[in-house]
């Protein structure tokens, strides 16, 4: 599938400067430039304008002296040079100058600049298109598939795009920035990461696999949540009368990446079908928290006695809560909300507003036990409408 350059994102700009985020491909150029026309842009992915600013930050003072009062500042990949933002800082100061500063990575600033700019900038977060974005043109099966990263849906050949996603991401992003000291190592621990997609996070076990440290796991798993191509899922500690898990589950951004770090480019296979929707359900639902608020808090929760008890999300605004357990299947049996009935029973708070299974379905129904079985389409409205607290069966 190709799209168009025309797709509206729901991502709003703030009206101060920010931090824009989002792993390489996802579409944070394209949106700067629509957004703001009339900006003055720094590319760092120029390798002279790189090198210039690097070799001496006059140049990229006098480009700043340029800009008139109050004006707006575009810089594309500021995380290569993180020293630039001591300028940046002082010409919000002294000239009101408003900047956008986009990155693939968070993770060289976290120690070299973003505190500068503590409370001058705040951080937005961009990922891949939503079912709202593409419209007509969303396919869930193409989803699970390839994903929905714009640099790949706007390929003429997504499986081959994927693959050279995977290498330029190892090439750039961590080869060239130094990230780990050994290369072949985190190739090797890439494509074990990605099988565990949707799965209790074990260190120890991902080591034995990779054939690396368990520390070492933990300082990768770090690199790929700061490259914003996974993030973990806390468990929810919540003290009841079972023992709970305490161990975080990881997700990938994107179904499309993830297979192609583990080098699946063709069909979904059924065996990998559950967990591919459970993490684009994640996403989706990390996206919308993240342009919309759609909630404060999430967890995901099951008790240590039974790896086949568990309920996939808590979402939480308050102290009120809505348990999802997302289904990749067209008919759903109670064996399916087994863990959300356990939780409503074990949760004696009424604060727990809804207990909902996504599923692929048509039919909307509610259980005896008050638990909602709620096809896609209708579960993705009421995300879209920020009303999925609102909404009561």
């Amino acid at each position: 599938m190709i799209i168009d350059q025309e797709i509206q994102r729901i991502i709003e700009s703030p009206e101060r400067s920010f931090f824009l985020f989002g792993p390489r491909g996802i579409g944070k150029s394209t949106w700067l430039k629509r957004q703001f026309p009339d900006a003055t842009f720094i590319n760092l992915l120029s390798e002279k304008t790189y090198l210039d600013f690097l070799q001496d930050v006059s140049h990229f003072t006098n480009t700043l002296n340029t800009v008139s009062p109050n004006g707006l500042v575009v810089i594309d990949e500021i995380q290569r040079i993180p020293g630039l933002l001591n300028e940046v800082h002082r010409f919000i100061e002294e000239r009101r100058l408003r900047f956008a500063l986009s990155g693939s990575s968070a993770r060289k600033l976290k120690k070299q600049g973003v505190n500068l700019l503590a409370g001058r900038a705040v951080r937005r977060d961009m990922y891949p298109l939503l079912p709202e974005e593409l419209k007509g043109r969303f396919d869930l099966e193409t989803t699970l598939q390839i994903g929905s990263v714009p640099l790949v849906l706007a390929s003429g050949n997504a499986s081959e795009t994927l693959e050279a996603y995977v290498q330029t991401y190892l090439k750039e992003e961590i080869q060239a920035e130094a990230l780990v000291r050994n290369l072949q190592g985190f190739a090797r621990f890439l494509p074990i990461a990605a099988l565990f997609h949707g799965q209790v996070l074990s260190a120890a076990h991902l080591g034995r696999d990779a054939g690396v440290s368990r520390t070492t796991v933990l300082g990768y798993l770090e690199i790929l949540e700061d490259t914003l191509l996974t993030f973990r899922l806390n468990p929810f500690e919540g003290k009841l009368r079972v023992k709970e898990k305490s161990h975080p589950k990881l997700y990938w951004i994107d179904p499309g990446v993830c297979r192609a770090a583990r080098k699946s480019f063709g069909p979904v296979v059924e065996q990998e079908r559950g967990a591919l929707f459970e993490g684009w359900i994640a996403s989706v639902l990390k996206a919308y928290q993240g342009y919309r608020k759609l909630f404060d808090d999430w967890n995901y929760w099951g008790p240590t006695a039974s790896a086949n008890i568990e309920v996939d999300f808590l979402l939480w605004r308050g102290t009120d809560c809505v348990a999802i357990e997302a289904k990749a299947t067209k008919r759903v049996r109670s064996e399916a909300f087994k863990g959300l009935k356990i939780f409503k029973e074990e949760w004696n708070s009424g604060s727990l507003r809804r207990c909902i299974v996504v599923y692929l379905g048509h039919e909307y129904q509610v259980t005896d036990e008050g638990i909602e079985i709620m096809p896609l389409h209708r579960f993705l409205d009421e995300v879209q409408a920020n009303s999925i607290f609102s909404q009561a069966y």
